[in-house]
């Protein structure tokens, strides 16, 4: 399976490296050419030892994300620190590109719902630990 991640900060890479190690082919996009550090931090490999790709480009620019591959993606996830932007390039990917699977990191909670309603697939960190802070304040049970 061909994955385009698009992000590479915390989470991003951490997705990028699992899915490597589970064998799919993964491709990264990213505006930052420094992000390319944190694929290669900790492995035994460079990241493109290990056969992955990294481009470095804006991914609101289709021509960025034609060059890191959308259009052979079977899975696409956008990871950037931005909603807005998460939201558009998960659009773009979905309608534009017909990427089958499109996975979209949304902080708001309430966004996250509404996009989640309009077809895409959305995690939203906010919500999660939300909803971790509210189990954690039930009362045990004796």
């Amino acid at each position: 399976m061909f994955v385009l991640i698009v992000g590479a900060g915390r989470v991003g890479s951490a997705l990028a490296k699992a899915a490597l190690a589970a064998g799919h082919e993964v491709s990264v996009l990213d505006a930052d050419p420094l992000s390319h550090e944190r694929l290669d931090a900790g492995q035994s490999k460079s990241w493109e030892e290990a056969h992955g790709q990294f481009t470095v480009g804006t991914a609101l620019e289709t021509e960025a994300l034609v060059q890191a591959g959308i259009e052979r993606a079977d899975v696409f996830i956008a990871s950037t620190a931005g909603d807005n932007t998460n939201l558009v390039i998960a659009q773009i990917a979905q309608r534009r590109f017909g990427v089958e699977q499109v996975i979209v990191r949304v902080m708001d909670p309430a966004r996250a719902d509404w996009y989640g309603e309009q077809g895409l697939k959305t995690i939203s960190p906010t919500k999660h630990a939300i909803e971790m802070f509210e189990r954690a304040l039930q009362p045990k049970a004796a």
